[in-house]
């Protein structure tokens, strides 16, 4: 049980970042979602936002676990 929670808790940061990228796509191409006011500018911004978190959640796992396991110089 304890790994599907670690699991999860590794998904949805790649979860965020996706759906940040999608944010970006669908801005580029003038389609804004209803959710961020149909103001394109706003989209773009979250989604840079919410990339900006999914990759640094995951990169900071990532140092976290090589420097506990003495893989960093």
């Amino acid at each position: 049980m304890i790994r599907l929670i670690a699991l999860l808790i590794m998904v949805l940061p790649g979860v965020l970042a996706a759906y940040g990228i999608k944010l970006i796509r669908d801005s580029f191409f003038g389609e804004a979602a209803a959710i961020f006011f149909n103001n394109v500018l706003i989209q773009l911004f979250a989604g840079v936002i919410f990339i900006i978190i999914g990759i640094g959640f995951i990169g900071g796992f990532i140092l976290h676990r090589d420097r506990k396991r003495n893989r960093t110089k």
